[in-house]
């Protein structure tokens, strides 16, 4: 006889494995086009790229090659001009700019280069600010940020504002701002931008470690290959271009 507690194993042992052959996102001819006549300019020019669940894909190319673009794109935050964008099987050019702001919020982290957070805010307050939007309980929200916080390392930090933190603190504080709604992707626009080359190390640790851990699906833009080689695969834009799509050294070792 099959218990509860079997048959819930085997549904989430089955769900992993649509998981795995099922992209997280796809995009599919994805073109994006400012501009007209010869003032045109092709930021995307006809790419396809999946991603699946439980990846850590790096991003690179130079300023303008298409990589920030791409990302907006998949954030919901810029529709391009022509192409299919699906999320999780989701036709997401069919949705209305509502429905996007909800797929937005219900299933994607973001992780800025700056860091956004709010100044004279609290770490606390700056996580919880999420689930504020969303309507969560003031005892929910308070518990799901202290628990974000620890996960990053920053208990007992959660009444320091930004000024009273190092820069690799307040990256810390965005990354669990963005891990407290719980989102399925993460996307990180150069993480380690601001930060030096020792700050920037654990914060590329603390996402292999979310990565591993969670199962957390990660886009991460950045224009360091040291740091893009703590991904488990490497996409290389050129003027529009996907030229370039490879694991990263310590998936081929």
């Amino acid at each position: 006889m099959v218990s509860d507690a079997d048959q819930v194993s085997e549904r989430e042992a089955a769900i992993r494995a649509v998981n795995a052959i099922t992209p997280w996102f796809e995009l599919k001819q994805i073109s994006k086009i400012y501009g007209h006549g010869e003032s045109e300019v092709r930021a995307l020019d006809r790419i396809d790229l999946s991603i699946y669940a439980g990846e850590f894909v790096s991003v690179m190319g130079t300023s303008g090659s298409g990589k920030s673009t791409c990302m907006n794109i998949v954030g919901c935050l810029d529709v391009p001009t022509s192409g299919t964008y699906l999320f999780h099987g989701v036709d997401v050019g069919k949705l209305d700019r509502d429905q996007q702001a909800l797929l937005r919020r219900h299933y994607i982290g973001f992780v800025f280069q700056g860091f956004n957070l709010l100044a004279r805010t609290s770490a606390l307050e700056n996580v919880e600010l999420p689930l504020v939007y969303r309507r969560v309980a003031k005892s929910e929200r308070r518990e799901r940020a202290m628990r974000a916080l620890a996960e990053v390392g920053l208990a007992g930090r959660e009444g320091h504002t930004p000024a009273e933190l190092s820069g690799g603190q307040q990256q810390r504080v965005a990354i669990a701002r963005a891990l407290v709604t719980e989102p399925s992707l993460l996307l990180a626009d150069e993480p380690t931008g601001n930060l030096d080359s020792a700050r920037s190390e654990e914060i590329m640790q603390l996402l292999v470690r979310l990565n591993m851990e969670r199962s957390l699906t990660i886009a991460m833009v950045t224009h360091e290959p040291d740091m893009a080689e703590f991904g488990t695969r490497i996409v290389t834009f050129r003027d529009g271009h996907i030229i370039d799509d490879q694991p990263t050294k310590r998936m081929i070792a």
